[in-house]
């Protein structure tokens, strides 16, 4: 996939070890990511189902631990997931091919409209053509959150 990537001209921004601690909470997830590169309290909520999906996210960008000891004071950890995460762009599309501790290899592509310019059919369009330019099948999709997989393995 790494490989794929690169030929396709994507930007490789470097490999971040990120610790997701996922919190108990009425509607969606919210997680607490802990990385080199990326640091931010993100809040999502998406439909379980496989293949591309509308996704509202909330991204909070912290400063220093106490907000985490602040969430996990007031709501426990529901979760931890831990994982490298090489990340690229190309364009508005950044992709994450991770490796998740007692889970194994994925690769996430998400079509980010920022700027209001782009319509949902056109980043449906974009997540098509990379998931077909990167081997990716329908079988290959999963439906729910890391986080889902690693409680699932738990019970």
């Amino acid at each position: 996939m790494r490989e794929r990537l690169l030929a396709l001209g994507a930007d490789f921004r470097g490999d971040d070890h990120q610790i997701d601690t996922y919190f108990r909470v009425l509607n969606g997830r919210l997680k607490l990511r802990e990385g080199t590169i990326e640091h931010v309290l993100v809040f999502y909520d998406r439909p379980d189902q496989e293949g591309p999906k509308d996704s509202r996210v909330v991204l909070y960008h912290p400063e220093g631990p106490s907000l985490k000891e602040a969430l996990m004071a007031a709501c426990g950890p529901l979760v931890v997931v831990d994982k490298i995460r090489s990340i690229y762009f190309m364009g508005n599309v950044k992709f994450h091919v991770d490796e998740v501790r007692d889970l194994g290899s994925f690769c996430e592509i998400e079509a980010i409209d920022a700027d209001g310019t782009r319509t949902r059919e056109i980043l449906l369009e974009q997540c098509t053509r990379y998931m077909k330019e990167c081997g990716i099948s329908q079988d290959d999709l999963i439906s729910c959150s890391y986080s889902d997989l690693l409680l699932q393995r738990k019970r």
